[in-house]
């Protein structure tokens, strides 16, 4: 939020209303109410004084009501921006004309009663809506017991509970009476896949964030006894099941359950369930938590109404599966949970494609009214260094543990060190502009932050050391938040120590500091995308969009990847359609080579300045652009399992996709048996594949539009369609498909048995391949008769235990169709040019899975679709065209900074041996003559400032910017007790 208030090409407009949208795609008029807060944001300073003195307490709506706040006050801490405003409904002078005790002891002059409310048109070309989501209705929740029962909480509240900003400032307590809880129940699908409440649907996250709050709480406090109980555990994100595995090696338990009844019993609360056997079982816990679904927001059809766009039968926006992004008026997007219920790297995902859409929509007038920052000259550091030390408390994410006012005191006793200050967060705005303020004031020219991780806050207080006239590398961050109040929270005296020692060492280092150049380097205008399935065919229509020229490399003859071998969507869109639609665009783009049947040979570079060498079927072609995105795909997991390749009536879901709309045999079944989780959340495939399970209720419910007779059973572990696919779940249970539960310790079982007919045979498809342009070839599987065979084969059994009846069931199907995962098609040589690092699944590991989804570690290195994770047709072209936003940012920019910390080689001391250039794995280093001499020398936009040749350089004649060899042993002393 910081960056965005410090963009000179951001307006941040809050306490406002989105009135009305008119016009068309590139020139819209937006209309805004400006709503008055009462106080000048540029005159506020953020003091706080005003709210000692207001006398009107309201609850603390940030805090979710749990304390107060005053009528005039900050949101919160990090607001921005950084200003005050008041609630004009307690204001005692707005509402009673009495008070004013603010506007007399604000000492900036801040507080304005005379505001009204104000209109605003923008013009704009394109719009984004993001409004969020909404919150369940309490009616639902007190179904529950929620403000009924006093020890009933929402999982928002225990969120703030567990925050150190919170109103028990971390502390997990009963709000009830302010105890501390033994014992956590957790209730999922509150207000979610609940028909009576009127979301039926799956709100995607619930699933995941109870299973970290109950992670979170064991931290707090790790005797906490923890259990969680659902219908389904829905964490089908990347990743996401290995940390409900971690919670439940922590003691979490997890129980399949229905609840029965909640009721008070003593001081704490006895919930009556179902237990997965049947049983009933009842147990008293101290606090129930329910983990509320996502609705819409409360305003939705005010908005909707206020753009001219359409909502769907649940007030999100309404979108469509082949444009997620894209609402059903032209230039306006959506971004996030307003879109459909969906995680933070999702949400995040969301709103980069958007922007990568609206700067389609802005492309002819790109960079006509943009603004760049300007920096205040830096000025000339003198030779005697003047230290700041500011040290944060994080609010009480370090402070609860670490003793700060100790270790600033401790701070300002070390040499150069001429200020020292604490701060409650260091990374808010208003921290900041004062950091910017005693840099100025005070003369300081080098900074020491103690705070949390500079992996995700050095930038920003680098860029606070530029606005105060110094060079971004006299700054040096001791993290005294990972290192020591989250590892030894149970020690406060030993991590307060240890805190010392890092601000000691990272003072000493700071002695040592200099100023470093941040040289700018061009950017090539062109970018190349590897893979031409969905992902890379969007990814090339969004960056051509922009006006730059791709090349778009897919190693097989036709583009289309796994789009090819899908026959419908959930929602009965047709991927054929959809590829012939992406292949006619990229044919007729101007900007967009295509490059079929070829392989990557060789890649150089760094980013701006990629040079890649082809492999093509007539010879081979050097491609020189900017970025790169990988787009490699991915392909479905050959099953060994359930005798899948020893009888032909074992089909994958694919396979079965394609016999139902490929031939007349569907109407002859009578049983089918589908399979989840083949290859998948096992030894083969440990994680989710996040596909099977929608693709399974998709293909059940188009057999039984063929053949309504069919008696369908799908045994599942937990069935995963979230969001919306619930829809289709509930449709296919009630349609009368059978779903019966398995544990992966009793899996389902497929035998062969006494010889009987087979009603289906392989037979290898005979379909005519079309020729490349615009067109599909078939997509390679086998086909199956549509005739039943009279030859004999053996009868198929699929023996199951039954939790609920606690016994083995013996079904005979027709025909077994198995749910397979997908796994990563990455190339390893490509891996090993690129040197990019890839997760413990084998796919593409983006550099944060937050902050920057589609990014990867080496810059200029973006990923999308099936290369980053397993994910559905919608998610695919959202992230492709968040990939391809991310990669027009150095295109249009025109040029990149190289980060300073890359090695720096002394000619002098250089004997030429060539060492560095042969460990280097970023072909980072050169042997280039000089006075008749070989010396090694850097490229600066190639080096990612690992430091192997420094380590290995023979005469230490390679130091590492912002990490030389004077700096790293002035830490090692300082750290061996010599200031």
């Amino acid at each position: 939020m910081v960056e965005a208030g410090r963009s000179p090409n951001i307006q941040i407009i809050t306490n406002a209303d989105l009135l009305k949208v008119e016009g068309e795609v590139g020139r819209f008029s937006a209309h805004l109410r400006l709503r008055p807060r009462y106080v000048d944001p540029t005159r506020c300073t953020a003091c706080g004084l005003c709210a000692q003195y207001c006398p009107a307490p309201i609850p603390d709506r940030y805090n979710e009501n749990l304390t107060t706040v005053k009528a005039l006050h900050l949101e919160y801490q990090q607001a921005v921006p950084a200003a005050f405003h008041i609630d004009e409904t307690a204001c005692l002078f707005l509402t009673r004309r009495e008070c004013k005790q603010c506007e007399r002891v604000c000492l900036p002059k801040a507080i304005d009663f005379t505001q009204k409310v104000q209109h605003l048109t923008l013009e704009v070309g394109a719009v984004i809506l993001a409004p969020g989501f909404g919150r369940i209705d309490r009616r639902v929740l007190a179904r529950y017991g929620y403000g009924r029962l006093p020890y009933v909480i929402t999982g928002l509240e225990l969120e703030r509970l567990t925050s150190a900003t919170g109103p028990t400032q971390g502390k997990i307590l009963r709000p009830a009476d302010g105890r501390h809880p033994k014992r956590l129940a957790f209730l999922q699908c509150i207000g979610s896949r609940d028909t009576a409440s009127g979301n039926p649907y799956c709100s995607t996250v619930c699933c995941m964030y109870a299973s970290k709050e109950a992670a979170v709480c064991l931290e707090h406090d790790p005797g906490l006894e923890i259990t969680i109980f659902y219908m389904d555990m829905r964490t089908q994100g990347k990743e996401f099941d290995y940390a409900r595995q971690r919670a439940r090696e922590r003691g979490v338990r997890f129980i399949r359950s229905r609840i029965g009844t909640v009721q008070e019993k003593g001081e704490g609360l006895e919930i009556a369930y179902v237990d997965q056997a049947g049983r009933h079982c009842r147990e008293v816990f101290d606090l129930m938590v329910l983990p509320e679904g996502l609705e819409s927001p409360p305003d939705a059809r005010t908005l909707a109404e206020a753009c001219g766009i359409a909502l769907n039968r649940y007030d999100f926006c309404l979108t469509q599966p082949i444009s997620p992004l894209t609402t059903s008026r032209p230039g306006i997007f959506v971004a996030g949970a307003f879109q459909a219920p969906k995680d933070v790297p999702d949400s995040v995902t969301d709103a980069t494609g958007a922007a990568a859409l609206a700067a389609q929509v802005l492309q002819a007038s790109q960079g006509n009214r943009m603004r760049g920052r300007t920096y205040p000259r830096e000025i000339e550091i003198p030779p005697e260094p003047k230290i700041g030390v500011f040290v944060c408390s994080c609010g009480l994410n370090i402070g609860s543990v670490v003793d700060v006012p100790a270790v600033a005191s401790y701070a300002a006793t070390l040499p150069h060190v001429v200020f020292t200050d604490t701060n409650l967060y260091s990374c808010a705005q208003a921290t900041q502009e004062a950091i910017t303020e005693k840099i100025q004031v005070q003369g300081l020219n080098r900074v020491v932050v103690a705070a949390c991780s500079p992996r995700t806050h050095e930038p920003l207080f680098q860029e606070t050391l530029r606005n105060a006239g110094l060079n971004a590398c006299l700054f040096e961050m001791a993290n005294i938040r990972d290192h020591c109040s989250w590892v030894h929270y149970r020690e406060p005296e030993a991590a307060t120590a240890k805190a010392k020692d890092l601000v000691r060492m990272a003072v000493a280092k700071a002695h040592e500091l200099t100023p470093l150049p941040q040289p700018e380097i061009p950017v090539t205008p062109r970018a190349l995308i590897i893979g031409g399935g969905l992902a890379g065919l969007t990814a090339a229509l969004t960056i051509g969009g922009q006006g730059f020229q791709v090349y778009l490399v897919e190693k097989t003859p036709y583009l289309g990847g796994n789009l090819r071998k899908l026959r419908f969507l959930l929602n009965d869109a047709e991927p054929s359609r959809l590829l012939d639609d992406l292949l006619s665009q990229v044919k007729a783009h101007p900007l967009i080579d295509v490059f079929t049947q070829t392989e990557i040979d060789h890649i150089a570079g760094y980013v701006g300045n990629f040079t890649t060498t082809l492999k093509l079927p007539n010879g081979s072609r050097i491609l020189e652009h900017g970025v790169i995105v990988l787009a490699t795909g991915g392909v479905p997991y050959t099953p060994t399992q359930y005798l899948y390749g020893q009888t032909p009536n074992v089909l994958t879901q694919l396979e079965f996709e394609e016999l139902l709309t490929a031939s007349e045999a569907p109407r002859h079944l009578k049983r089918l048996v589908m399979i989840q989780c083949v290859g998948s959340r096992g030894d083969d495939l440990p994680y989710c594949s996040k596909v099977c399970c929608g693709q399974a209720v998709k293909n059940a419910l188009r057999l039984l539009e063929v053949n309504p007779q069919a008696q369908i059973t799908v045994l599942y572990r937990d069935m995963r369609t979230y969001g919306f696919m619930e829809d289709a779940y509930q449709e296919a249970r009630q349609r009368g498909v059978l779903f019966l539960p398995f544990t992966p310790d009793r899996p389902p079982v497929v035998h062969m048995s006494d010889s009987g007919q087979s009603l289906l045979s392989r037979r290898p498809s005979q379909k005519p391949e079309k020729d490349g342009d615009g067109a599909h070839p078939c997509i390679g599987l086998q086909t199956l008769n549509s005739e039943p065979e009279t030859r004999n084969y053996s009868v198929l059994r699929v023996t199951c235990f039954n939790p609920i009846l606690q016994e083995d069931l013996i079904l005979e199907p027709d025909l077994v169709v198995l749910s397979v995962g997908l796994v990563p098609a990455v190339d390893e040589h490509l891996v090993k040019m690129l040197k990019v690092p890839k997760s413990r699944d084998g796919f593409f590991l983006e550099a944060h899975p937050k902050l920057k989804p589609v990014e990867l570690a080496v810059a200029g290195l973006f990923v999308c679709g099936l290369a980053h994770g397993p994910k559905p047709v919608p998610e695919t072209i959202a992230q492709a065209q968040a990939a391809a936003g991310k990669a027009a940012i150095p295109l249009a920019r025109g040029f990149i900074k190289v980060e300073p910390i890359v090695a720096q080689v002394d000619p002098q001391a250089c004997l030429g041996c060539g060492l560095c250039e042969a460990l280097c794995p970023y072909g980072a280093l050169s042997l280039v003559k000089s006075d008749k001499k070989k010396k090694a020398q850097v490229i600066s936009a190639s080096c990612k400032g690992c430091g192997i040749c420094a380590a290995h350089c023979p005469t230490l004649a390679i130091n590492m910017g912002c990490f030389t060899n004077q700096q790293v042993v002035a830490q090692i002393r300082a750290f061996g007790g010599q200031p």
